[in-house]
């Protein structure tokens, strides 16, 4: 059995990730988003971005964090030395996310098949981490929502899925 490598992300149009380590916009439907698409799977990030939690490991999915300390460790999750290790880890999945941040992104798209993304309609000129570009010769725009809009923040935003053609 051959692991599905998927990465799930929220970005601006400009591709912006975050900025001080925390997302640039949390909107409600996007995390609820999240949950469904990563329940149940391995999920893999770097250690910025599970430190970025503020309960820790994320239920009901087998955290793996990226991190050069192989000492590291939190309740809850697994270390890999490397995105390699991390990928490894998770032979026995049907599915494999990559959650972030911008490093454990750009070394992942070489691996993915497909990408969830969160396009949200703004720009973030003080994002201090983006997304890696995306080629559209190699990608497949597969399912995606209507566009709707964040009562609280009042942005606009749609779910794309995108598979490797």
């Amino acid at each position: 059995m051959t692991t599905r490598i998927s990465i799930i992300a929220s970005v601006t149009r400009d591709g912006g990730l975050g900025h001080k380590g925390n997302l640039l916009y949390r909107i409600s439907d996007d995390m609820k988003h999240f949950k469904a698409v990563t329940m149940g799977k391995p999920i893999i990030m770097g250690r910025k971005t599970f430190e970025s939690f503020p309960k820790g490991a994320l239920p009901g999915r087998r955290n793996i964090v990226v991190t050069r300390n192989a000492s590291y460790n939190a309740p809850g999750i697994e270390i890999a030395t490397s995105l390699d290790e991390a990928i490894n880890m998770t032979a026995a999945s049907d599915e494999a996310m990559i959650i972030g941040g911008g490093e454990i992104y750009r070394q992942a798209m070489p691996h993915a098949s497909r990408i969830y993304l969160t396009q949200i309609d703004a720009d973030s000129p003080d994002a201090d981490t983006r997304f890696p570009e995306i080629d559209a010769t190699r990608w497949d725009v597969t399912q995606q929502s209507e566009a709707a809009t964040d009562p609280r923040s009042g942005v606009n935003y749609r779910f794309v899925t995108l598979d490797r053609k």
